[in-house]
């Protein structure tokens, strides 16, 4: 910003008649303006590319909300919330015994994490839904028994494969939140005679949660994109119903299209619900929680309403 300084001064032989009026001048940044026009430029040629393609978009809004559409939503949802309940609590034991004193216990989930994390998630669906290769049948006693292959079904493949997977991660994500809770919390809940559990359960995990959510939250939105993987194994979600929607319509990139539309929708959902959650763990955190987009939008309002010049 360049400044502009008025040097009129009074009569010759005599002082100014006042301080010196400073007008300031904003600087133009002109690269902004040049970056802004390049990245509209190149958004509209791509969007000029797709709309001139070989592409039958008509097809998309066609099957949009085709009853198999819709059956494969539910299913991805239903995976996902599933995977992630097994994810979250298998997380939370495996953080605990990797925090334990006990050698063995913190060996077997250090095993266990370094395993699942450094094997693709699916090749774990592979092995899952081969495993009769080894173990030909299930024997659990009077309660039940079977043929691996008949037991270990797709969904049952799918479950277990992003489950004990997520479980790895879910693992150093809640393991970093406990750490993050000063070790004098700890000290104080004992002094005061709650054993270990109670002093995890209502001293140490609410204050750890405030840096487990936000992670956590990316973690349910990179699940939900996840469970696409599952079709290897013959399960049917959303992907797995557009590819068949695709060969039997005659348009298979545009159902990859639709499918990709689902999964902006469910993903956009899914973090509207993590701001606010990571907004109710943050209390306590600052003095004040930043404004709401909703409350931004009528503040915004409001100031438009408003008569200018003084009360009307």
């Amino acid at each position: 910003m360049t400044v502009d300084i008025d040097k009129t001064a009074g009569p010759a032989g005599t002082p100014p008649a006042g301080p010196e009026a400073i007008r300031a001048i904003p600087v133009r940044h002109y690269g902004r303006y040049v970056s802004a026009v390049i990245a509209i430029g190149l958004l509209v040629a791509i969007i000029y590319a797709f709309g001139q393609g070989k592409i039958n978009w008509h097809a998309v809004p066609d099957y949009f909300f085709d009853d198999r559409i819709m059956k494969g939503v539910g299913q991805t949802m239903l995976l996902t919330v599933l995977s992630m309940l097994i994810g979250i609590v298998g997380g939370i034991v495996l953080a605990v015994m990797r925090l334990s004193r006990n050698p063995v216990t913190s060996s077997i989930a250090w095993f266990y994490i370094w395993f699942f994390r450094g094997t693709p998630v699916l090749v774990q669906l592979f092995v899952w839904f081969n495993l009769g290769l080894v173990f030909e049948y299930i024997n659990l006693g009077p309660i039940y028994k079977n043929y691996w292959s008949d037991f270990m079904t797709p969904f049952l493949t799918a479950l277990l494969g992003l489950g004990l997977n997520e479980a790895a991660y879910m693992a150093e994500i809640c393991r970093a939140g406990l750490l993050s809770v000063d070790e004098g919390q700890t000290e104080a809940a004992h002094a005061l005679g709650m054993s270990h559990g109670k002093t995890l359960r209502r001293i140490v995990i609410p204050q750890a949660m405030r840096v487990i959510v936000p992670p956590t939250g990316n973690e349910v939105i990179n699940m939900l994109k996840t469970t696409s993987l599952v079709s290897a194994v013959q399960y049917y979600e959303l992907l797995r119903y557009a590819q068949d929607i695709g060969q039997t319509s005659g348009a298979p990139v545009e159902m990859l299209f639709l499918a990709a539309a689902w999964y902006l929708i469910l993903t956009s959902v899914l973090s509207v619900g993590q701001y606010y959650i990571e907004r109710y763990y943050a209390r306590g955190s600052s003095r004040s929680l930043p404004a709401t987009p909703f409350q931004k939008l009528k503040a915004t309002m409001l100031s438009l309403s408003r008569p200018r010049g003084g009360v009307a």
